[in-house]
């Protein structure tokens, strides 16, 4: 496999693909390696879960073929018996062929093309598998084929994968240990959390344990079992890195980072603790080459569990929302903010009609706990929302103006519809930041929405080093709305050592620290 890859990416480490020309023979690689397989050998840190036989093909004992040991306990410390949690569970753990045609203007994953999308560091994984042209692109309404992996939760046939091993696809088929093959039908996937639920028309599977990831700790051990690259029941092992690690893309998932080996067909398959227990769902590895490079991350089974949940109940995900734009806070902006420490999620805007405008939140607020649970970043708070079920009532602890008080919110639902404000006045300058502000005219109010602020007409010394420049307005200052150049030069006069802008470029707003001293 060659894969071009121009920055780090985080990529799904999903469904293994090919295009219509050189479609992965996923028939002719029988789920536990009756036959030889196709690819050599990917990873020296791959082992596959058996024994090899004369010929060197792998043998894998099933559970019907011998009866499965019993798991006890692992204490901490101790080192767990990964053969027996294999035999028992490996069972469980199931193939997911998928094959579709992609619809025109989508990129490999399924979802529509950005114009920019080559400087885009976090890029589709499917980018650069055979059958893409050399910019690793397909074509039109091209036909493909790929392989996932996945594992029996109920006896019955339910099954959970990624949302993204089965998105665009015509047919699913699922393989089982004793290389029965079964079409199924997804009961639904959610792109928010990439979780997807199967079910096949079987009874009497196989299934596995299902554990507690709050239990985890940084340093426990994991086993991971999956198809990587189509070498079908390769089991990996690793240590927990860390708990609740955020990820771009306003993910809603507290990941679970771990260094076990996970590659491409590896996604959707089951991570297990020294118990035996699934804890996470394998779903998306950070490299710079398109392979495993010590970063992988899986949906944590609780979070997956409630997903399931939703589907099989109602047939649809739905997923709270707050209505607020966030950004974490840095040393500079706590200090702006009268902080002990940097932590919480900074509010830089607010969606009109929303939950926090209900609520009565501001931007400059500073969100540091949800229903009692501490937010240390901005990922920490869409995870808390996120997860949260619409309706419901949430006490949420914030800074403002240098003190700590509580607000009430009853969340929206992330369906919501979102919108925002618009007004103005004429025009001066203004100081040791380094800036020359005016109001906005009427017709800027016009145009660009805004109500109130005052336009950047050039940006030098302090404020040019944190980025602003001309053309940004000003929409506020440490939290305060602004309105007139004479309400910042009050605030310069008691010589802040850093003060935190609000600023808007085009539609974005974020807050700057613009810490003072020499130009």
């Amino acid at each position: 496999m060659t894969t071009r890859v121009r920055h780090t990416a985080l990529i799904a480490a999903g469904a293994l693909a090919g295009g219509a020309a050189t479609a992965i023979g996923l028939g002719h690689m029988p789920w536990f390696g009756a036959g030889k397989p196709v690819a050599a050998a990917v990873s020296s840190m791959s082992t596959s879960a058996g024994t090899a036989s004369s010929d060197g093909e792998t043998a894998i004992d099933t559970a019907a073929a011998a009866p499965a040991p019993a798991l006890t306990a692992t204490a901490a410390g101790d080192v767990p018996d990964f053969r027996a949690i294999v035999r028992r569970y490996g069972p469980a753990v199931v193939g997911v062929t998928v094959s579709g045609v992609r619809r025109n203007g989508d990129d490999e994953g399924g979802q529509p093309r950005q114009p920019d999308e080559d400087e885009d560091p976090f890029q589709p994984f499917f980018r650069g598998l055979p059958g893409g042209d050399p910019r690793g692109r397909a074509n039109p309404q091209m036909p493909f084929r790929g392989q996932g992996s996945g594992f029996i939760v109920s006896a019955d046939g339910l099954i959970l994968t990624n949302a993204h091993v089965v998105r665009n696809a015509g047919e699913v088929i699922v393989k089982l240990s004793d290389r029965r093959e079964f079409a199924a039908k997804v009961l639904g996937s959610d792109p928010v959390t990439d979780v997807a639920v199967l079910r096949i028309d079987a009874r009497n599977l196989p299934t596995v344990q299902l554990g507690d990831p709050n239990r985890l700790e940084v340093g426990d051990r994991v086993l991971a079992i999956g198809a990587p690259f189509g070498l079908e029941q390769t089991a990996t092992q690793g240590i927990v890195s860390a708990k609740g690690r955020s990820l771009p893309g306003d993910s809603v998932v507290p990941f679970i980072q771990t260094d076990a080996a996970v590659n491409p067909g590896n996604s959707g398959g089951p991570l297990f603790d020294a118990q035996g227990h699934v804890v996470g769902i394998n779903a998306q590895i950070y490299s710079r080459s398109g392979g495993f490079q010590g970063l992988s991350f899986a949906i944590p089974i609780n979070v997956a569990l409630k997903v399931k949940d939703q589907i099989v109940t109602t047939g649809k995900v739905t997923h709270a929302r707050l209505g607020v734009s966030v950004q974490n806070v840095n040393q500079a902006l706590a200090e702006s903010f009268g902080m002990p420490a940097p932590a919480g999620a900074l509010v830089s805007s607010i969606t009109r009609g929303s939950a926090a405008a209900a609520a009565g939140l501001q931007p400059g607020d500073v969100i540091l706990e949800v229903a009692g649970r501490p937010i240390e970043s901005a990922g920490g708070l869409s995870s808390a929302i996120g997860l949260s079920t619409p309706g419901e009532r949430v006490k949420l602890k914030v800074w403002r103006e240098r003190a700590a008080l509580e607000v009430d919110v009853r969340l929206g639902s992330a369906g919501d519809a979102e919108q925002q404000a618009a007004n103005g006045e004429p025009a001066t300058g203004g100081g040791r930041l380094g800036l020359a502000l005016r109001p906005l005219t009427p017709q800027e109010r016009s145009s660009t929405g805004v109500e109130q602020g005052l336009v950047v007409e050039a940006a030098s010394g302090p404020a040019a080093r944190a980025g602003i420049r001309a053309g940004d307005v000003l929409l506020a200052i440490d939290g305060k709305p602004l309105q007139s150049v004479e309400q910042v030069r009050n605030v310069m006069q008691a010589k802040p050592k850093v003060v935190a802008l609000l600023v808007q470029r085009g539609g974005e707003k974020i807050f700057v620290p613009v810490r003072q001293g020499a130009a």
